[in-house]
């Protein structure tokens, strides 16, 4: 009888890579409206309830959102529009779909 742990290795590596196409993206959105130390909970919030999104942090000082996503399962737009249903409209600062 063979042994089948040669093969099963392999195999077993394989299972346990991340999917070929997602990549781990960071974009940093421009965010002007936060107007009070308050807002950028309710930012925070928004964009970690977004699927894919893995790290946000919101900086006042610099009215900007830095965040980490899954780009197979959301995206600048998504991130821009989460933002914008919240009441703070925002736009990308640079990072991916950056337009300067």
């Amino acid at each position: 009888m063979k042994s089948w742990t040669p093969f099963l290795a392999p195999v077993l590596a394989l299972l346990s890579l991340d999917p070929v196409f997602a990549a781990r993206q960071t974009v940093t959105l421009e965010i002007p409206s936060m107007y009070c130390p308050v807002c950028p909970l309710t930012v925070k919030k928004a964009l970690q309830r977004e699927p894919g999104v893995i790290e946000v942090e919101v900086s006042f000082a610099a009215k900007e959102a830095i965040v980490t996503y899954d780009d197979e399962q959301t995206s600048p737009a998504h991130l821009m529009e989460a933002t914008r249903n919240v009441g703070y409209p925002s736009t990308v600062k640079s990072g991916p779909g950056d337009t300067r």
